[in-house]
């Protein structure tokens, strides 16, 4: 087994997250900042549009090599070079994000296929004479991915097909964990093919939160420096540095721990890994992405009336991230955290009259909202916990 650069079993189901995956991480940090600059340079419909398409494309490469390292130990020679080349594949991905669409698509297209063809082959070779379950369920995703890898490159090289041969591919390639890769003569995947160290998991799409926003945090510092130190200027650095700390204590504070603790000892931790991490950690991410563009057009003008751009980011941003962070509490608890059902309410009622409002005031409600949620939370949180746990 360990000639397969396998993980070894751990005894508590938590494997560690390893130096090498956190420096691959670092792509991502670069990923992030270039949506989000896209997201301000491009705020149009067309825009908008285009920048969630390759948020969603870059979550789902970091996301699935993220379950790849579930499974290969990094510690191991092979498999640290591996994520060094593909980090080098993300990084020219990422490069080319704000032009995406344009003149890079090629050089976006092959780094994102790079990434995806190549991290499968590599893991089949990786598991040879070890586990043929895992091996069976990656030929399956290798059909599926190598079909995908056509439609990305062909769009690529043909604009006039370019939107709809990615959206095509992009679809396919997020319908596929679902649908268990289902290949005819090779069967489909279940989620026991999956068996995942929920706690590893957990603390790889947190780490992936944090990115998100230490994004929001360098938005806030940069663009604060770059403008007059006004009044004005310095209540909004302040309100958006607290709205990025309410963000982090309404997910690490009040989330994490109880989801990382539930997928730990699921009877089926494939089956919810793939609803609360795969995909349920979306909308928290383009929450937080959204947010940042909103942090930066207040901080930019803080005065005078909230122009639309800045009221969907922020109002927008601020609702994806409760109503994300609401979902994936669901998908692990089972119920519907309802202080975020009201929460969405405020901000809803808002987008009619933010713009009769200053920038600053619309994002002092956005913060006062998120903070809010997360005292809720947090006191219901204690009220169910022994009277020394409520404290920590």
């Amino acid at each position: 087994m360990r000639s397969s650069l396998l993980r070894r079993p751990d005894p508590d189901g938590h494997a560690k997250v390893s130096f090498a995956e956190l420096f691959f991480d670092l792509v991502f940090v670069f990923a992030v900042t270039q949506l989000s600059h896209t997201l301000i340079a491009h705020f149009s419909w067309a825009g908008v549009a285009q920048t969630l398409f390759l948020m969603l494309a870059v979550w789902w490469v970091w996301i699935f090599t993220s379950w790849v390292t579930n499974w290969l130990d990094p510690e191991r020679v092979p498999v640290r070079i591996c994520l060094f080349v593909f980090m080098l594949a993300g990084l020219v991905m990422s490069a080319a994000l704000p032009r995406a669409f344009d003149d890079r698509a090629l050089m976006f297209a092959g780094g994102y296929t790079a990434i995806q063809v190549g991290r499968t082959l590599f893991f089949l070779w990786a598991v040879r004479g070890g586990d043929r379950r895992l091996a069976r369920n990656f030929h399956r995703i290798g059909v599926w991915l190598g079909f995908t890898a056509v439609l990305w490159l062909w769009g690529a090289w043909d604009d006039s097909l370019r939107v709809p041969l990615w959206i095509t591919a992009l679809s396919l390639e997020y319908l596929g964990p679902s649908m268990g890769f289902a290949v005819p003569g090779l069967g489909r995947s279940s989620t026991a093919d999956w068996n995942v160290s929920g706690g590893h998991l957990a603390e790889r799409c947190a780490l992936f939160v944090i990115i998100a926003l230490g994004e929001s945090l360098l938005v806030t510092g940069a663009t604060f420096a770059d403008h007059p130190m006004t009044p004005t200027g310095i209540a909004a650095f302040v309100v958006s540095f607290v709205g990025s700390l309410a963000m982090w204590w309404l997910y690490f504070d009040t989330t994490n721990d109880l989801a990382a603790g539930r997928i730990a000892h699921s009877d089926d931790p494939g089956r919810l890994a793939r609803l609360a991490y795969t995909y349920l950690h979306l909308p928290i991410v383009a929450g937080i992405i959204v947010n940042a563009a909103g942090d930066e057009f207040v901080l930019a003008h803080p005065g005078g009336a909230t122009s639309v751009a800045t009221a969907v980011c922020l109002l927008g941003g601020v609702g994806l991230f409760v109503l994300g962070v609401g979902l994936f509490k669901w998908s692990v608890v089972g119920r519907w955290p309802w202080s975020h059902a009201v929460a969405l309410l405020p901000l809803a009622a808002a987008g009619w009259v933010a713009t009769d409002w200053s920038p600053i005031a619309t994002s002092a409600l956005a913060c006062t909202v998120v903070a809010a949620v997360a005292a809720w939370e947090r006191h219901t949180r204690a009220a169910c916990l022994p009277a020394d746990a409520a404290t920590r």
